[in-house]
């Protein structure tokens, strides 16, 4: 079954209606007194450093400017927060894991941050693992999956630069990531491919962030 197969007209629908509204940045957190009051859905994205979380958040919601984007690994060094207008949803971009040039101090603290936010955020309905779709899934990567096995956070892996691989490769790294779920319990079955260039899979994954804040 494709992932397109997943989502009715209606289901697409309402991720195009909750993309058109207006988005902004609610806060940064750097300590979990700092995060906003429970209630609304939250939706997370991690990943590898420069995996692309920013630009995928920002081609998700029309806004080039929402996440701030960059080429300097290590640059998101808190949970930011990001609303639309009437909706009671959060998008939290995380920190990227993975870069070993970042301080010591500074990782311990994210990652410490990190796996407490995952553990104890009851709203958080699910966590997109994104995954560089030319390098499929590294060690850091099985890493953080087993954090989210044991905090129980639901997840699910969203392939990102799929433009950037042949169609053969790109089914084989989709592939082997589906397999390699079925020992993860508290992983989605289906892999989103993405690209953020060229708005693959983007329409998707609107589906899916409508679905959770819906259902």
């Amino acid at each position: 079954m494709t992932t397109e197969a997943l989502f009715s007209p209606d289901d697409l629908a309402a991720g195009e209606r909750l993309v058109a509204k207006p988005w902004r940045f609610i806060k940064g957190v750097v300590a979990l007194d700092g995060l906003p009051d429970e209630g609304w859905t939250e939706v997370a994205f991690a990943g590898r450093s420069n995996v692309g979380k920013s630009s995928l958040i920002n081609a998700m919601v029309r806004n080039g400017g929402l996440a701030r984007t960059s080429n300097t690994p290590g640059r998101t060094q808190e949970l930011n927060f990001f609303a639309p207008a009437e909706a009671p949803l959060y998008l939290v971009d995380m920190p990227g894991y993975g870069f070993a040039r970042a301080p010591k101090d500074k990782v311990e603290a994210w990652t410490a941050l990190v796996r407490a936010y995952l553990a104890g955020r009851p709203t958080l309905r699910r966590v997109f693992l994104l995954i560089d779709s030319r390098h499929g899934l590294k060690p850091p990567d099985r890493e953080i999956m087993k954090m989210l096995d044991a905090t129980a956070a639901p997840y699910q892996i969203v392939l990102t630069k799929s433009d950037k691989i042949k169609v053969p490769e790109l089914a084989a790294v989709k592939a082997a990531t589906e397999a390699a779920l079925k020992s993860h319990a508290a992983a989605f079955p289906t892999v989103l491919a993405t690209s953020s260039e060229k708005d693959v899979g983007i329409e998707e994954l609107r589906a899916t962030l409508a679905a959770l804040l819906n259902g």
